[in-house]
């Protein structure tokens, strides 16, 4: 049963290692934007639009982690 639960979420390794990279990308072009950003004198309203890579970088590598 777990073996068919795993395939259904995508959790399998192949799905482990790409929401893994892919987590780690998006956490990674979060950051170099939030320098850019602040290197360039952007008023700190605009740096929550980097909410969103954070957060789907997080929740990627928290997934590619779990044990099914």
């Amino acid at each position: 049963m777990a073996a068919i639960r795993a395939r259904i979420a995508n959790i399998t390794v192949g799905g482990q290692r790409r929401r893994f990279l892919m987590g780690v990308a998006a956490i990674a072009i979060g950051a170099v934007a939030a320098v850019v950003l602040i290197a360039a004198g952007v008023s700190p309203g605009w740096l929550l639009i980097l909410f969103v890579p954070f957060w789907f970088g997080a929740l990627g590598v928290v997934q590619a982690r779990e044990k099914t």
